[in-house]
């Protein structure tokens, strides 16, 4: 379930409210994130904020249902409703953001992060792979060598470590992160509908080729994604054979 709040002047507050699952993202969640973001733009929202229920921001993937059809394109509906909504998207990193967590909160513009907060993209561990965008984004965010420790090393970074790399903007609490979404609120609408276009059109162009595109969906095709799925039902480590 999404809860929407429209509070203070006029910023709106998207709740992630599946705490039984550490709020574990599927296709119907991710779908009514990208509704939810819609609807508060039309509501006439001039900020969003996304948080999570309980003590997570969102555990990742629901690994029942990332094997299924349509779940990639629920999560990039749902980045895609994030990144191209025309006013400031932040996110309360309440708690853990791993994998799509983490793909969720850097979709938005600003990211406050509370102090039990950490971010991991662990998709080698499981045979998966993020798209291009992910990686440039966390790139452009975080710089190359974070990029390279979460993606290859599958580290896991902490809210201070996330924050002196600069995958956070600021330590703090989801009420803190509200105070910022209303302070954000007052500001010029237009000027930060221009601020937001300009820097993800100047900052983050579609560059990459067909290579990274063939090679993106090989993972996700691979024998050995489909041995992380077996190896799940059956409580072991995954053997990956590179196939």
């Amino acid at each position: 379930m999404i809860t929407v709040e429209i509070g203070g002047a006029e910023f709106a507050e998207i709740t992630i409210d599946r705490h039984h699952k550490r709020n574990a993202l599927d296709v119907a969640h991710l779908d009514e994130i990208a509704s939810a973001v819609e609807a508060s733009v039309a509501s006439g929202a001039r900020a969003v904020l996304i948080t999570g229920s309980g003590s997570a921001f969102s555990a990742g993937a629901d690994l029942d249902g990332v094997y299924g059809d349509g779940f990639r394109r629920a999560l990039y509906a749902a980045i895609d409703a994030i990144t191209h909504a025309p006013i400031p998207v932040i996110a309360a990193v309440n708690g853990p953001a791993i994998g799509a967590g983490t793909q969720l909160a850097i979709a938005c513009d600003l990211r406050v992060a509370a102090p039990t907060a950490v971010f991991a993209v662990p998709t080698a561990r499981n045979g998966l792979a993020v798209d291009p965008w992910t990686i440039q984004r966390l790139n452009g965010l975080a710089g190359g060598a974070t990029t390279r420790a979460l993606l290859l090393g599958c580290d896991t970074l902490d809210a201070l470590d996330a924050h002196s790399r600069g995958l956070a903007d600021r330590i703090g609490s989801v009420e803190d992160a509200r105070v910022l979404a209303l302070e954000i609120a007052t500001f010029a609408p237009l000027s930060l509908q221009y601020s937001k276009t300009a820097i993800r059109m100047l900052t983050e162009p579609a560059s990459w080729d067909g290579q990274l595109d063939e090679q993106f969906e090989r993972c996700w095709n691979s024998a050995d994604f489909a041995e992380s799925q077996i190896a799940r039902a059956e409580n072991r480590a995954p053997r990956f054979v590179g196939k």
